[in-house]
């Protein structure tokens, strides 16, 4: 069932530049929900050059939308900005990639303070805890899938079909220390029964740590020779790299969020009901499909706090138009939010996706999209009076 309502209250709460946050599974506002962060950049509708640098910032809430500039990144992409997000349980450090030299970093930042330490690794995903990080080989991904990775420095092993020296690794966010837990040839190695991988090159990308902070999520991706699109399977492990588990290896999972320490939610293609969101049970083959008939779309899912709800979006329709709701899992009710519409020169590596994040207390979403007629932009949505989490 799908209801259309009246548009929650909405604003914009950037304007003048070019302003984005960019991915959905990353924490965007503080935990008091005050401060939100943002990216700010002077142009649109063309890739990113290694001299293109990028503002970070935070918005104030409750001071008129306040834009407070953070910091700059040499180090980032349309779809997944620098990966700028607060660190977990924390009020006052942030954290983004950069580059420095010939070298990607990621910075720490104390916003009240000013202290700002740099480590020299670029991350992916953090722990719950905010100790860990988990990185991948952004020149690789840049090699691989221009508009996720960074443009500046050249991938070493692009001749190589599955590296031994590159993969995933962790790095320790107070020493800086890291080590690299799975190669790509360890994963390009596992049997797929689904096709001759032996002529392929291989990518690691999409990395996010459980709610538990014991595991993490990781999808591995190649390119075939003479092949169009690339292949994709999930996969899971250990915090320390070991207990690797296929969670999905039909070749199609798309966009994917944990709904708690042992289950997964994907968009992907299953042999039994196709296409469509499915619940995934790390550690087994425990498969349910979510939405049948409802979430018809791949979109940039995430769950509210409490499971209750799904917060999803989609890519634009016929009409350029993104859609963005909320679905009732008990009921299977779908809630629509919102239509956004995406101008025309918004496709490819530069288009604008909705990607949308919720407040740490349910009651607030923020979406990037242009269809205010002023380029890109952050909105916040007040959700409370559905969710019933108004003040």
């Amino acid at each position: 069932m799908e209801l259309e309502r009246n548009a929650p209250p909405t604003r914009a709460i950037t304007s003048g530049k070019y302003h984005w946050f960019s991915y959905y599974d990353k924490l965007q506002f503080d935990p008091t929900c005050r401060y939100v962060l943002g990216m700010e950049v002077g142009f649109e509708h063309r890739s990113p050059t290694a001299e293109d640098a990028i503002a970070v910032g935070v918005i104030d809430l409750e001071e008129g939308d306040r834009w407070t500039e953070l910091g700059t990144s040499h180090a980032w992409c349309w779809q997944q900005g620098c990966m700028l997000q607060w660190l977990p349980g924390s009020i006052r450090e942030v954290i983004w990639n950069d580059r420095e030299g010939d070298q990607y970093v990621c910075h720490v930042l104390d916003v009240e303070t000013g202290r700002r330490r740099t480590l020299p690794h670029p991350i992916y995903t953090v722990s719950p805890d905010g100790r860990l990080a988990i990185g991948t080989d952004f020149r690789r991904i840049n090699h691989m899938r221009p508009g996720y990775g960074y443009a500046g420095l050249p991938d070493p092993n692009e001749d190589v079909l599955a590296p031994e020296d590159t993969g995933i690794y962790v790095v320790d966010l107070e020493t800086g220390q890291h080590r690299l837990l799975i190669s790509i040839a360890d994963v390009a190695h596992i049997p797929y029964p689904h096709a001759d991988l032996s002529t392929a090159k291989h990518y690691f990308n999409h990395l996010l740590f459980s709610p538990d902070g014991q595991r993490f999520e990781f999808l591995h991706r190649w390119r075939s020779p003479g092949e169009e699109g690339r292949g994709t399977r999930m996969l899971t492990a250990a915090f320390d790299g070991s207990d690797i588990h296929i969670v999905d290896d039909y070749g199609h999972t798309s966009h994917f969020i944990w709904r708690d320490p042992s289950h997964i939610l994907a968009w992907a293609w299953q042999p039994a009901q196709e296409w469509g969101f499915y619940l995934f049970e790390d550690g087994s083959r425990e498969v349910q499909a979510v939405g049948k008939g409802v979430m018809i779309r791949d979109g940039h899912c995430s769950y509210l706090p409490g499971n209750e709800w799904i917060l999803n979006d989609a890519y634009p329709d016929e009409g350029r138009e993104q859609q963005l709701y909320l679905y009732h899992v008990a009921t299977g009710r779908k809630v629509v939010l919102g239509r956004y519409r995406s101008p025309e020169p918004y496709t490819g590596e530069w288009r604008c996706d909705l990607h949308p994040r919720c407040s740490p207390d349910g009651r607030y979403v923020t979406i990037d999209s242009p269809h205010g007629g002023n380029g890109r932009q952050i909105y916040l949505l007040d959700i409370g009076d559905i969710v019933g989490r108004s003040p």
